[in-house]
């Protein structure tokens, strides 16, 4: 049974979760405190995490934060009440891998839920992809394991998905809007449109050798992105 952790104060939302969850078919453990989220998920190791970004004790983006330092690459979906744009995407910074605004529908949620527990097992319908490798780079798309001159690099699933994204076009460019629609299965918004820059920039922060002047990671001005070897 695949195993979510929610993470969630808000005793009758999070019950009300809990039970759509479950009735999917989902193995839930509900998490109320922000100090006890971190070592809860590193003690079951969910295949998701949904997290609530206002939380008592840390906050949801210290709780990401924490995970991701720790080397958890399960996929995390925020929930917030927050919609500007710096909010999201301080979470995509964070390591968050999608986001829905309170209040949001029980079809959208069961939705974004599906799209990362799909894409973390890597069932996209997408041909297998071998060994890559680009400058001091090795990308292995069946072990979802990421070298660079000899030592791991921790990717989060959409930083990983992104990358291998940009992979298969053997060089040729990849518009923003293709990306959100491979790696992010929804439509372009302009915020959305941000959080390809986003993991991108996080992309070039973690493989370039100067991440201001990317070598391999391109920009293709008014087109897009595109791999370089």
């Amino acid at each position: 049974m695949t195993r979510i952790v929610l993470v969630e104060d808000n005793e009758d939302l999070a019950f009300g979760l809990r039970a759509t969850l479950e009735f999917e078919g989902y193995e839930v453990h509900v998490v109320a405190d922000g100090r006890e989220a971190a070592d809860r998920i590193a003690e079951l190791v969910p295949s998701l995490v949904v997290l609530d970004l206002m939380l008592p004790g840390l906050d949801g983006y210290e709780v990401l934060s924490r995970l991701r330092k720790a080397g958890s690459r399960a996929p995390v979906l925020i929930l917030t009440a927050r919609g500007e744009e710096a909010d999201v995407l301080t979470g995509f910074d964070r390591g968050a891998d999608d986001y829905v605004t309170k209040p949001f529908s029980t079809a959208e949620l069961l939705a974004r839920v599906r799209a990362l527990l799909r894409r973390a097992r890597g069932s996209n319908g997408g041909e297998p992809v071998p060994v890559e490798r680009f400058g001091d780079v090795e990308v292995n798309p069946a072990s979802g394991t990421v070298i660079r001159d000899g030592e791991p690099v921790t990717l989060t699933p959409k930083e990983f998905d992104l990358l291998v994204a940009l992979l298969r076009r053997k060089g040729a460019v990849a518009s923003r809007a293709e990306l959100l629609g491979e790696v992010w299965e929804y439509a372009n918004t302009d915020v959305e449109t941000r959080t390809v820059d986003v993991h991108v920039a996080e992309l070039r922060r973690k493989l370039e050798d100067d991440p201001a002047n990317p070598r391999h990671i391109v920009t293709v001005r008014k087109k897009g992105y595109r791999l370089e070897r």
